[in-house]
């Protein structure tokens, strides 16, 4: 009998890293519907910021002669030209003033990002993680998160995928093997845990 997995446990190390949930991609048509994920990112987002741990949205944009679109040579092309700048705003509902906010312009939210720096000089050693969507840009973060020694846990209900054949080959083939995957109220349990310890205020 397989034992029951330990609670989740965080630390004030911790950020909350959500990826492309912006207007443009919320619009797409998703396995999870997008209000849902909006609904339950803006929960970690408000949970997170509540004992002032760093809050990280990250949103795609290209520059609008789309000189710094990737590159097209591939059998499925990305878009030909940049969308129009209400592609990438950021919902009302999500950001807030002291969030920190990443553009990027490949799927990963490290490449060619200032991320590390305003990850590492916070403090932070543990990401959790979610967006839209889940084997692109969620997962390409997380590799590379990986790689870089962050440790890592998934909100699967906080992260969706244009594919549900996609989405759940992520969550039961790839992240287990990144990190802890979880869910929202876990999450929220566990920082729960942290409002008697004392905040650094340096």
């Amino acid at each position: 009998m397989t034992a029951p997995a330990p609670a989740l446990t965080l630390d004030r190390g911790t950020a909350l890293v959500l990826i492309d949930l912006q207007q443009g991609i919320l619009a797409l048509p998703t396995a999870t519907p997008a209000p849902r994920i909006l609904e339950n990112g803006v929960a970690l987002a408000e949970a997170f910021r509540a004992r002032r741990l760093p809050v990280v949205l990250v949103k795609v944009a290209w520059s609008p002669d789309g000189g710094d679109l990737p590159t097209a040579n591939v059998d499925r092309p990305g878009p030909a030209s940049a969308p129009p700048a209400a592609f990438s705003e950021l919902p009302a509902e999500l950001a807030a003033l002291g969030d920190v906010v990443v553009t990027k312009r490949h799927w990963g939210a490290f490449t060619g990002t200032e991320l590390d720096l305003q990850l590492r000089r916070r403090g932070v050693h543990r990401i959790v993680l979610g967006g839209i969507s889940t084997s692109i840009g969620v997962e390409s973060t997380a590799r590379t998160a990986w790689e870089h020694s962050y440790e890592l846990v998934f909100a699967e209900d906080a992260t969706t995928d244009m594919d549900a054949d996609s989405h759940d080959h992520s969550f039961g083939k790839i992240f287990p093997r990144l990190g802890k995957v979880s869910t929202t109220a876990d999450i929220v349990t566990a920082l729960k845990a942290l409002d008697d310890e004392p905040v650094s205020r340096d």
